[in-house]
């Protein structure tokens, strides 16, 4: 079976003119989102998948997939506060939706086959849906615990106007992902932090002390694009219980349940692997205002190299 490409887009919202989601940068006011679909038609997927909030499916309908039709099959599921495993509750004065890995298990009843998941604003590249996509029709007809992530070298990652969040990742000998750890602040500077002259000084992450220090070029680091076959939701659900009987995640109204939470446990106990995915893509987005004409620029040079069409759809 062809892959499915489920894009997590239920934190957008209703007004959609200040959502960096559907800000239009593409020539023909393409979103990001247009590109990474279309990417992933040129790369064998076979249907796509939204898990969005249920009061804005109607305008969803209307202004994303009524643009697809007639392209590739396209299906919705919806992530809700409540949709919690029986004999759990929202917790009072929880607002915050319980994370990506819960947006993940909204659709488990309509993915019946290998899938990838990614954000809806990041610009992932071609390069990065054709190695996800082989990987994924590679798979042997029900294949169990064999998982994948999207290693994108962290030097192709990077703001020009900021830090970065990015989780470096670790891997054995058979490109096993062993770790993930998150850093929050990963820039081009000198020793002492300073950012003059970035462009020719290498990368570093502040560590917990405070302290700055040398990342190598080519580190891989996740995106939040990873690969599972259908067996993942049933680990997420078991798991997700757990979760909610923690006391301390029903507690802390902000607690949220992630994708890397999830991997970790399995890779950690042995159940399943997550093998790392080497790409040439270069990552960008809108993580700062200040990005937003970067954005804008690469796009048209993509399209001005022939990488792209000047109109998408």
């Amino acid at each position: 079976m062809k892959p499915t490409l489920f894009l997590l887009a239920a934190g957008m919202g209703s007004r959609y003119g200040g959502l960096k989601q559907l800000d239009g940068l593409g020539p023909n006011g393409e979103t990001i989102m247009d590109y990474s679909i279309y990417d992933a038609i040129q790369a064998g997927f076979g249907k796509i998948v939204w898990v969005i909030r249920k009061d804005f499916e109607e305008q969803f309908r209307t202004q994303i997939l009524s643009k697809y039709e007639g392209l590739i099959p396209c299906e919705l599921c919806f992530q809700a506060l409540d949709a919690l495993p029986e004999g759990f509750t929202v917790p009072e004065g929880r607002q915050k939706p319980w994370g990506t890995n819960h947006a993940v298990l909204m659709g488990k009843d309509i993915i019946r086959e290998p899938f990838c998941v990614i954000n809806c604003d990041d610009f992932y590249g071609r390069d990065a849906f054709m190695q996800i996509g082989k990987f994924l029709s590679n798979l042997p007809e029900g294949a169990k615990n064999q998982y994948a992530m999207v290693g994108f070298r962290v030097c192709n990652t990077l703001s020009e106007n900021g830090t970065v969040a990015r989780g470096v990742c670790a891997y054995n000998d058979k490109r096993h992902l062993t770790d993930v750890v998150e850093r929050t602040e990963i820039v081009r500077c000198a020793a002492d932090g300073s950012q003059a002259g970035a462009a020719d000084q290498p990368i570093r992450y502040k560590d917990e002390q405070g302290q700055w220090q040398a990342l190598e070029e080519n580190v891989p680091v996740s995106m939040n694009m990873w690969g599972f076959t259908p067996d993942y939701f049933d680990y997420s659900e078991a798991y997700f219980r757990e979760f909610l009987s923690d006391p301390k995640n029903m507690e802390n109204l902000k607690a949220e349940f992630f994708i890397p939470l999830m991997v970790n446990k399995l890779i950690t106990e042995g159940t399943a692997t997550c093998e790392v995915l080497d790409t040439t893509s270069k990552w960008f987005g809108v993580t700062y205002a200040a990005d937003r004409q970067d954005t804008v620029d690469r796009i048209q040079r993509l399209v001005d190299e022939g990488i792209y069409p000047n109109k998408l759809f």
